[in-house]
């Protein structure tokens, strides 16, 4: 810690107190408490807290002191349960505060969580607390350097979609610059775009994909210089994928540059096909403007564990039945063989597609045991592939109620914009 004085500090949470040493604050689970450790002067510690007491250290929370008590057993045993006898959206207001998400409940906590939210129709963001995000606007509108506050509104403009007017202009463009760039993508490959009467279409394509290229990487740049944490910025999934979208095109110019338009070297005529098609990555910088990819993101992102073990299950589930399927379809001398299950591997493209009921009926199995066999391969999918999906619902649901909150809180800020 930067600012005050003595071996430990003590926070007064609601009349409650608690002391921690220095270091303890600087990995502390609560990310409130843990900007303390990086607080410079008083000011930047009221940024954080309610009051300070330079004499005795002591840092003063007005907040909920039961629901902190509460707080404070999942930051020492790791589970984080609901206070009894208090609103949910309440706990769920504390938890924010101090820099928890939903997640973070146990199940049958976030599953009150998910119904409460439901029933009222409430959305409370894991960014911003309620009541949290008009003292961050004020803070934001307070004085201070000229540059700042214009590298803050550059950057809520490219970031957030629907924080202002330029903002959404910004959006709109994009996004017609992103259908633009897959209609000539999809279009380059037909027949007739590629027929040598029609060279000067395929050349009109070439100069729309290079504007577009120009489009995205400005927007890239500027983002990349008005961020706050630069390399943050860089380990952002979209923002690498955005890089995934425009390199390949500076690869392919660099290559038929040095290796000319009619090269004789297959291979680099190969690479270059390869990293054009790689422009379908564009279709993914939507979901910087559309709520329903960013949840689908943010779910995939929270619910690994899940993703995982379903993974795991499709594979043991794989290894059993191509195994006995190969064994009873080809294995045993019976007199009739199946040629498509030769061997586990072949078997296993039976398998997945019949786990997930697709059946394609490109192999099939013609013994009685055989079918038996493929039966219970069946329902057996079914009911693993619905084991986790609870697990993921409820984090689908979680995300999509944050996202949202989040979406509207920007949409009033926008409103008031167009009435002032």
């Amino acid at each position: 810690m930067n600012f005050g004085r003595g071996p430990s500090v003590v926070l007064n949470v609601g009349g409650t107190r608690y002391s921690f040493s220095r270091e303890v604050l600087k990995d502390f689970p609560l990310r409130r408490v843990s900007r303390l450790h990086g607080c410079l002067s008083e000011q930047d510690v009221l940024e954080v807290c309610d009051d300070y007491d330079r004499e005795r250290n002591e840092y003063f929370f007005d907040r909920h002191s039961e629901a902190f008590g509460f707080i404070m057993l999942y930051v020492r045993h790791g589970h984080l349960r609901f206070v009894p006898h208090m609103c949910e959206l309440s706990f769920y207001n504390e938890m924010i505060y101090w820099g928890l998400e939903g997640s973070h409940l146990d199940y049958c906590c976030q599953r009150r969580l998910d119904d409460r939210m439901s029933e009222t129709c409430t959305y409370y963001s894991a960014g911003e607390p309620p009541g949290e995000a008009a003292a961050e606007g004020k803070g934001r509108r307070a004085p201070g350097p000229e540059g700042r506050k214009w590298l803050e509104r550059m950057r809520r403009t490219f970031e957030e979609p629907t924080s202002s007017v330029a903002a959404q202009v910004l959006a709109t463009v994009s996004i017609l610059f992103v259908i633009v760039s897959m209609v000539v993508l999809c279009a380059s490959t037909l027949p007739e775009w590629r027929a040598p009467e029609n060279r000067s279409v395929e050349e009109q394509s070439r100069i729309i994909e290079a504007i577009c290229i120009g489009w995205f990487t400005a927007e890239c740049i500027v983002r990349f210089i008005v961020s706050k944490n630069k390399c943050e910025f860089v380990r952002r999934p979209l923002n690498i994928i955005d890089l995934l979208a425009i390199t390949p095109y500076y690869i392919s110019v660099l290559m038929t540059v040095f290796t000319g338009e009619n090269s004789q070297l297959q291979r680099a005529g190969v690479t270059l096909r390869v990293l054009r098609m790689m422009r379908i990555f564009w279709v993914i910088k939507l979901a910087r403007h559309f709520i329903g990819l960013q949840t689908l993101g943010l779910t995939l992102k929270r619910c690994y564990r899940e993703m995982v073990m379903l993974l795991v299950f499709i594979c043991v589930a794989m290894a059993i039945f191509s195994a006995l399927s190969q064994l009873l379809e080809n294995g045993l001398d019976l007199g009739t063989k199946n040629k498509d299950y030769a061997s586990i591997p072949a078997a296993c493209w039976w398998v997945i597609i019949s786990m997930t009921t697709v059946g394609y009926g490109d192999m099939c199995p013609i013994t009685v045991p055989g079918r038996i066999l493929g039966g219970i391969c069946v329902v057996s999918g079914i009911v693993l592939l619905a084991l986790p999906i609870t697990f993921i619902y409820h984090s689908f649901v979680q995300c999509y109620h944050e996202l949202k909150f989040r979406s509207a809180r920007y949409s009033r800020s926008l409103s008031a914009e167009f009435l002032n």
